[in-house]
């Protein structure tokens, strides 16, 4: 069975802006694309949105619309449209375990810099077993990546992955890679540490510290790339070990990548609770590009 590109559908901007994305990508990645809106009765909630129709119709109507508008710019694509009835992230998160990936939208805070993840959205990345790219509306796609220190050449914005050496890295590799694949792009790879308040005393040691650190990392990374590299032989590889905070470089990465992916990991002593933390929390709320949140296998 061919798992579909799903997309989560509230009738806000920022929801058309991931049909949009969700089209492109299951173009992309030649799969069908499937849209779903859920409704969860209310028993209180009795006012209609527009004119006499209830939220019931209006969460039925949505998917079909956008299915028809996306039809006419993609008309050899395999759409599916779904109205879904229960609480809104269990519902999303069901339709995220049978999709190659779920796409939601996000709100812009304007002059704030930032995007405003509801609590439907953020416990849907929080609970779902297959990645969940949040995307922000009115994202115009990055131009064409530079040269400036990667291997080769290619003619989109690069796949940005944000690792820490631990239990996800291997997940956001795999989706990185298979994402750059199908865009013709590039993989930039961000290790970034922040060392202990008081770890180095004095400028000299402070960077022979910075110094040994980042060949270690920078080993290390390239040990990890190197079965990855040897199956997609033709993305250039960008390796970037930088010492500070890894949201922030990553969230400054966004301005030059068609798409960054982290990880999710699983909470070792509490496995059934969800933890989302703190790099993907930031760079989730902050990064211009959309952020693909890759759950720990």
């Amino acid at each position: 069975m061919t798992r579909p590109v799903t997309v989560g559908l509230n009738g806000t901007r920022a929801s058309d802006a991931a049909a949009d994305w969700g089209a492109r990508e299951a173009d992309l990645r030649m799969r069908p694309l499937r849209l779903v809106s859920a409704w969860e009765w209310q028993p209180y909630s009795h006012a209609p949105l527009t004119g006499t129709e209830t939220p019931e119709q209006w969460s039925r109507r949505l998917p079909g619309e956008t299915a028809a508008r996306l039809a006419e710019r993609y008309p050899h694509l395999a759409i599916e449209a779904d109205q879904l009835t229960g609480p809104p992230p269990e519902m999303l998160c069901r339709a995220a375990a049978g999709a190659e990936l779920l796409a939601l939208g996000t709100a812009g805070l304007g002059a704030l810099r930032g995007f405003f993840l509801g609590s439907v959205a953020m416990a849907t990345v929080a609970h779902a077993h297959r990645p969940v790219v949040l995307v922000r509306p009115d994202g115009a796609a990055p131009g064409p990546a530079g040269d400036d220190g990667g291997v080769g050449e290619q003619a989109a914005a690069p796949v940005v992955a944000g690792i820490d050496l631990g239990p996800t890295t291997d997940g956001v590799l795999r989706f990185a890679f298979e994402a750059a694949a199908v865009r013709a792009a590039g993989v930039e790879i961000q290790y970034c540490w922040n060392p202990p308040v008081g770890y180095v005393q004095g400028i000299g040691g402070d960077l022979r510290w910075r110094t040994d650190i980042a060949e270690e990392g920078m080993h290390m990374v390239r040990s990890l790339l190197a079965p990855w590299s040897q199956k997609y032989p033709r993305i250039a590889v960008r390796v970037r070990c930088e010492v500070g905070s890894p949201a922030r470089h990553l969230v400054d990465a966004g301005a030059h990548a068609s798409l960054i992916a982290v990880g999710r990991r699983t909470n070792r002593y509490w496995p059934h609770e969800p933890r989302i933390g703190h790099v993907a929390h930031a760079v989730l709320h902050h990064s211009p590009a959309p952020v693909a949140v890759v759950p720990q296998d």
